[in-house]
């Protein structure tokens, strides 16, 4: 079956996502309203078709908003203001955005038929691909999951409840994202005092992503009364090299809400309810 899908809006991500649906025999509509000479360029290369945004809504079978995360609420308020009510439209809010401001966006739309989703991986080009988690009511989740298959975006459906694959997004992003700014300074450091090859010497010796090791939390908590005078120490030496020092001194801080399981056998779970717990307790609500 053919279907018609509006595309809020092709940026890099959302063309290759474009060009895969063409790809598939459907028709793919984006609002060139407003958008720069790249994003007309990456569109016309896709093949998507131009459309002023109220036709956009009203031909589309699915609207799946593909922006800048801070854009997402902007461009769910002007779908929002030209959807019919009893619309048989599915809106797949696929950006960065936590599960709260996901709950707000499916809340203007309603009654529109909502999905949350969340892109890991880079752009479906060049044999890339991404992974589209899917969570909402089952009926539309599965139809968005039929959407891409036999593309190069691979859907996998996390259940039923709205919010689950944003925070599965941005669990990944803040290790991810945050994984990236620290090897920056911390390179930045080395080459400051000369030794940036021996440590990537020292760190082509691992050969594992810290996140898979989720034993090492307990360890974390326990050994935390050490490692957070140790990376106030590191924040010094990144300001002295003209560096950002904030976020080894916000891991310090983070370490300290564990300073009360100083050398403790804490299992996960319990290492875990030990870091909330203090957060709580420093942030009330």
């Amino acid at each position: 079956m053919t279907y018609t899908i509006g595309l809020l809006h092709p940026g890099s991500m959302g063309s290759a996502f474009g060009a895969q649906l063409r790809a598939r025999g459907h028709i793919v509509l984006w609002c060139a309203d407003g958008r720069s000479d790249m994003t007309r360029r990456r569109a016309e290369h896709a093949g998507l078709e131009a459309e002023a945004l109220p036709e956009l809504v009203s031909r589309s079978d699915v609207l799946l908003s593909l922006c800048p995360p801070a854009a997402a609420e902007e461009t769910a308020a002007q779908v929002a203001e030209l959807c019919m009510a009893g619309a048989d439209t599915i809106y797949v809010e696929a950006n960065a955005v936590s599960p709260s401001r996901v709950q707000r966006i499916a809340d203007r739309l309603a009654p529109l038929a909502f999905v949350d989703a969340a892109v890991v991986g880079s752009p479906p080009v060049g044999g890339k691909y991404p992974t589209l988690y899917l969570s909402g009511p089952g009926k539309q989740a599965d139809r968005i999951a039929e959407l891409f298959a036999g593309t190069d975006v691979r859907p996998h459906v996390l259940g039923d409840s709205i919010g689950k694959a944003s925070a599965l997004k941005l669990a990944y992003s803040s290790y991810q994202k945050v994984s990236r700014v620290l090897a920056a300074v911390a390179y930045g450091a080395a080459d400051s005092y000369g030794v940036a090859d021996e440590l990537l010497e020292i760190a082509a010796r691992r050969t594992r992503s810290y996140l898979v090791e989720t034993d090492y939390i307990s360890k974390t908590a326990a050994r935390a009364w050490r490692w957070g005078p140790e990376l106030e120490d590191a924040a010094a030496l990144l300001a002295d090299a003209g560096l950002p020092d904030e976020l080894m001194r916000a891991a310090a801080a983070t370490l300290a809400r564990w300073d009360g399981n100083r050398d403790e056998r804490l299992d996960i779970a319990e290492a875990l309810e030990a870091l909330r717990v203090e957060g709580d307790l420093n942030h009330p609500s």
